[in-house]
């Protein structure tokens, strides 16, 4: 891998937005994610290895120590903000068609539940993953992530719920959709949802942490 690639890749794990960004402190006024991208692209470093060489292996390195509790959401949400900055980059390339996403992910939390910080780390690093990320936001009622999935067949849908009483909105809705799209696949998570809870219900696949729902969808695009 090119040197370039190492310290994009760096700058994610780190949290290294860009120059001007003061964390983390051992790296001020270093180049962070969104200028090293930007000068990869213009030497000519193809906007895929770019995504499979230094932004993927970065997000996932981050996420294990998310799981490991090494590190904490403050530092997870750092590392996604330099993430997103390095993407903005590249997404030129994904809407021309010159890179190609691994899939389509439909995400929100369900109706009655205004909580999105779960959902925000997940959405970040599933796109971090190289997925294509269609971010519904909270309160999000039955038709409209039915609405998402006919205009996106083929998605995997991702479901978020933190409170207690808003877990049979999440039933509802993983009822529904499979009711209409049988083959959907469809991962949930949130404080209160176990796997019990994912078995009962008929949703496809649960974990704790972000981490787990980006090596499902890496197993799915395999």
């Amino acid at each position: 891998m090119n040197d370039i690639l190492l310290q994009i890749g760096l700058c994610v794990e780190s949290g290294k937005i860009n120059k001007a960004s003061p964390y983390p402190p051992a790296m001020k006024d270093r180049e962070g994610a969104d200028e090293l991208t930007r000068m990869a692209i213009e030497g000519g470093t193809s906007p895929d290895a770019i995504l499979e060489e230094a932004l993927i292996p970065a997000m996932a390195r981050v996420g294990e120590k998310f799981s490991r509790k090494e590190i904490y959401v403050p530092q997870m949400l750092m590392s996604a903000k330099a993430m997103n900055s390095a993407m903005a980059h590249l997404k030129p390339f994904f809407q021309s068609g010159e890179t190609k996403r691994k899939g389509k992910f439909i995400v929100g939390t369900v109706a009655g539940d205004l909580h999105d910080i779960g959902k925000n780390l997940v959405a970040m690093m599933i796109e971090g993953g190289g997925w294509e990320v269609i971010d519904l936001g909270v309160d999000v009622g039955t038709e409209k992530f039915m609405n998402a999935l006919d205009a996106n067949p083929g998605a995997v849908v991702g479901l978020s719920a933190l409170l207690t009483t808003t877990m049979e909105n999440m039933k509802k809705t993983v009822s529904a959709l499979k009711e209409k799209h049988s083959g959907v696949r469809i991962l949930i998570g949130g404080a209160p949802v176990t796997q019990d809870y994912c078995d009962k219900i008929g949703a496809d696949f649960y974990s704790p942490d972000p981490q787990g729902a980006v090596n499902y969808l890496k197993q799915l695009a395999s």
